[in-house]
């Protein structure tokens, strides 16, 4: 790792065999010979007095050369990265920017996701507002002049004609997600290239403007867009696959087949997708390529599935609230404002909202995705971050990069 906040950190490369000329990374097993650093600065053994023995309770002093409970000596060594202090155990971590240097619970990931925010909030609200507000007009003239009407449903219909509607209604219904998610998936690109790199200069400390976080992102935009698209391609192949069989089939059968075909390849596809859910921190951070950085999430997931993928939940629910509860009170004041969309509403027919009810609204996503954006880029980052300080003592070049006394280089 060097001093640049867009970190390519040692041993990343070649955790899959390969030979990148960068040292190996510890293992867990080697943290604490990695994490050397204490013993260099350990003091001397501190002096005591044997205490005197409490008249009838017969407690024998310590054996010599050894402190004696409550006499200030040193206690045990502290723990990677932490240092002595004139107490028992090892001082707290060091905190140069928003995480602590240590591997951190999941309280600490979504507090430093939001740090973030605060610590730096030009250069993020002036990022996810830009992008935001460009995503969201786009998708108002998308949804006004591209997209068709929907087809009309019979309600009444039944057998063949049903089953063709439905077909008919499904077919529209992607057609009209389409263009939308093409737009969402650009400005999740900008987004999550250019977040991780301010995520990985808060981490250090150091104050970043959104021009330089650019720059710093943007020769990666491109793999990062290959690695976006690869992941929901790779999903849709595997559902397809699932459902393939019963489709085949046909009739009652084939349907049952169909549906648990479906209901495991869904399983399939969230393994993967929380598998390879560090892909894109490492792809950023570690200037890995696109199948590189897809094995280095795997591995640093591994043996950590269950935790990612709770902490990865948690977000989504967490960021799905926020979006409601913003989007919500828009989406009122649009319907009530708007003649045509309340009418029918009310009445029960098909709304046909207008102007006023998607320029409200509008309004109201481009503020949700302002405030969720960060969040959930800032947690991706943070848990890349977490489980290399977990496996590979990143804390130690982390501590480096920000040039905290105790963590010079050897031989510097």
């Amino acid at each position: 790792m060097n001093d640049s906040p867009g970190w390519a950190s040692p041993g990343s490369a070649p955790s899959d065999g390969e030979d990148s000329g960068t040292p190996r990374q510890p293992e867990p097993s080697d943290r604490a010979r990695a994490s050397s650093q204490w013993s260099r600065n350990q003091p001397p053994a501190g002096q005591w007095s044997p205490p005197a023995a409490t008249p009838g309770q017969g407690t024998p002093p310590p054996p010599p050369g050894r402190p004696g409970p409550q006499q200030g000596g040193w206690g045990p060594p502290p723990a990677p990265g932490g240092h002595w202090n004139s107490g028992w155990g090892p001082a707290p971590a060091a905190k140069p920017g928003v995480i602590p240097l240590r591997p951190l619970g999941v309280g600490e990931i979504l507090d430093g996701a939001v740090s973030t925010m605060r610590a730096h909030w030009r250069t993020v609200l002036g990022l996810t507002l830009t992008v935001a507000v460009i995503t969201q007009i786009a998708d108002i003239l998308v949804q006004r002049y591209l997209l068709p009407d929907p087809p009309e449903i019979d309600p009444n219909a039944t057998g063949t004609e049903a089953i063709d509607q439905a077909f008919d209604s499904l077919r529209s219904s992607l057609l009209s997600l389409l263009p939308i998610g093409v737009l969402a998936l650009v400005g999740t690109v900008f987004v999550t290239a250019v977040l991780t790199v301010v995520i990985s200069r808060s981490v250090l400390g150091r104050p970043v403007t959104l021009r330089e976080a650019w720059t710093e992102a943007r020769p990666r935009l491109l793999p990062l867009l290959g690695l976006l698209v690869l992941l929901p391609v790779m999903a849709g192949v595997v559902v397809g696959i699932g459902i393939l069989p019963g489709a085949l089939i046909g009739s009652d059968a084939g349907a049952a087949l169909a549906g648990l075909g479906g209901l495991a390849a869904f399983v399939v596809v969230i393994w993967l997708l929380v598998l390879f859910s560090l892909a894109a921190p490492a792809l950023m951070l570690e200037r890995q390529g696109l199948v590189k950085s897809l094995r280095r999430s795997a591995k640093l997931v591994r043996g950590a599935w269950w935790r990612i993928f709770g902490i990865t939940l948690l977000t989504l629910l967490l960021t799905f609230i926020v979006s409601m509860i913003i989007a919500i009170p828009f989406t009122v004041i649009g319907t009530l404002v708007d003649d045509g969309g309340a009418s029918s509403l009310f009445s029960g027919a098909t709304s046909d909202f207008g102007w006023p009810f998607l320029i409200i609204t509008g309004i109201g996503a481009v503020i949700g995705s302002a405030i969720t954006y960060p969040i959930s880029a800032g947690v991706a980052a943070l848990l890349y971050i977490d489980q290399r300080i977990r496996r590979e003592a990143l804390d130690l070049d982390l501590a480096r990069a920000a040039n905290l006394p105790g963590y010079e280089t050897p031989g510097s």
